[in-house]
């Protein structure tokens, strides 16, 4: 499993400097551990095993073997453990530059970029034996594909260079419901591929939200991302766009997998509440360009209840119906 760099970290704390931190020195062993887990970027892996977790009940039909959910939710958060502080490594030139990301561990110094690395290269091995281990070794090569394709494919490649960066990069952050499944099942099929789709329509409204807000930041490293290049009205519609796709690809989950109505319902109504989000944040748009009256973030953090709400629905359909 593999951190959707897509999936951007709002938590980091912005620093009111005007020029880059300079060297810290670490106060403790807690200032170290910290430094460490932060590389990881914690709330991307809860987003991750989020959409993880409750296919695994909707593949098992019930509750799983609670030590496979064990493996595969440690295994995974190594994975995406992994990815990150690869990423953190790699963009730390412009982590240092940007408000959001300066008080990370490698603009602060706190940790160097060889330390990161192998820390980077050990949770990505440590996850990839405990998913062969202990689950199975498709998910194994699942998750370690999601990994090199969003260290090498997003980060290193489309990331610096392109408008539709986050909208290809974010396959990543998709695996995870493949290796859910293919946890309880070992094998792929069709309805994992739905929630898969989900994920990948739903990360383009989601983070361009985000980056909308902190656009400029973006701007001034040069990274092409959409509410960059493009008006925040064109920003806006590209959102409604995509999340009326996001809202039709979940409501196929209903005869792919013949749920029950527990799903759709619940698929429907969650839908119907973003999209209003959606077109509201566009009718924001056109009528300002200014941050403050468009309000990004009220849509970001609707994208995070919509997507955990629905795949709690996931989850929850088969043990409703028992």
């Amino acid at each position: 499993m593999s951190h959707a760099g897509p999936h951007a970290d709002a938590s980091a704390r912005p620093s009111t400097g005007g020029a880059p931190a300079g060297p810290e020195e670490a106060k403790s062993w807690r200032d170290v551990v910290a430094a460490y887990v932060g590389l990881t970027k914690p709330r991307v892996i809860e987003l991750l095993l989020l959409t993880t977790v409750p296919v695994m009940f909707f593949a098992e039909r019930g509750i799983p073997p609670l030590g496979l959910v064990a493996a595969t939710v440690v295994g995974g958060a190594l994975s995406a453990g992994s990815a990150s502080a690869y990423n953190c490594v790699y963009d730390r030139d412009i982590d240092e530059q940007m408000r959001r990301t300066r008080r990370r561990a490698l603009p602060r110094h706190i940790v160097s970029p060889v330390s990161a690395l192998v820390f980077a290269s050990v949770l990505a091995v440590l996850s990839t034996v405990v998913l062969a281990l202990w689950v199975n070794w498709l998910s194994a090569a699942l998750s370690l594909l999601a990994n090199a394709f969003y260290v090498f494919v997003y980060t290193m490649l489309l990331k610096r260079r392109t408008t539709q960066n986050i909208v290809w990069g974010g396959l990543a952050g998709c695996f995870p419901a493949l290796i859910g499944w293919t946890a309880v099942t070992g094998e792929l099929a069709w309805t994992p591929v739905v929630l898969f789709l989900v994920v990948f329509f739903w990360t383009p409204p989601h983070t361009w939200a985000l980056a909308l807000r902190y656009r400029e930041d973006y701007r001034n490293v040069d990274v092409p991302m959409l509410p960059v290049v493009k008006p925040a009205a064109d920003v806006g519609r590209q959102i409604v766009a995509y999340s009326w796709v996001m809202v039709a690809t979940s409501l196929l989950l209903w005869p792919v997998a013949g749920t029950s109505l527990v799903y759709p319902l619940a698929a429907a109504v969650l839908g119907a509440v973003f999209l209003v989000e959606a077109h509201r944040m566009w009718r924001r748009t056109r009528r300002s360009d200014v941050l403050s009256e468009i309000n990004p973030m009220r849509l970001f953090h609707a994208s995070n209840l919509y997507l955990s709400l629905l795949f709690v629905a996931v989850a929850l359909d088969p043990l409703l119906v028992r």
